[in-house]
């Protein structure tokens, strides 16, 4: 499964029943919830990261991630936007990107 197949589905549930899928629940509950459920996760990665459990990291990392790209689809914030910045910073280096912010 691609990034793109992932956020694909995420788009699929956002008319979908809450109570028929958890991508469905988070949505329903707006992009505050959804915030908040990146931001747990990121710090649950960083948890692993620190401890150096790569097994727990590779899974809160794919945890960060769909949570990213449900805030992102909350928000309507297309995936390919996001691809789109990356490819432009790809560009560049990362100490110039930082100094043209």
């Amino acid at each position: 499964m691609t990034l793109e197949d992932l956020y694909a589905t995420i788009l699929s549930r956002k008319d979908a029943d809450p109570s028929s899928s958890w991508t469905a629940q988070l949505l329903a509950k707006g992009p505050e919830k959804c915030a908040e459920k990146f931001g747990e996760e990121a710090i649950e990665a960083i948890i692993e990261a620190i401890k150096d459990d790569k097994a727990a990291l590779t899974s809160e990392a794919a945890d960060v991630l769909y949570h990213l790209m449900v805030m992102l689809a909350c928000r309507d914030i297309p995936l390919g936007d996001v691809m789109n910045e990356l490819a432009r910073r790809q560009s560049q280096s990362g100490i110039a990107e930082k100094a043209a912010r």
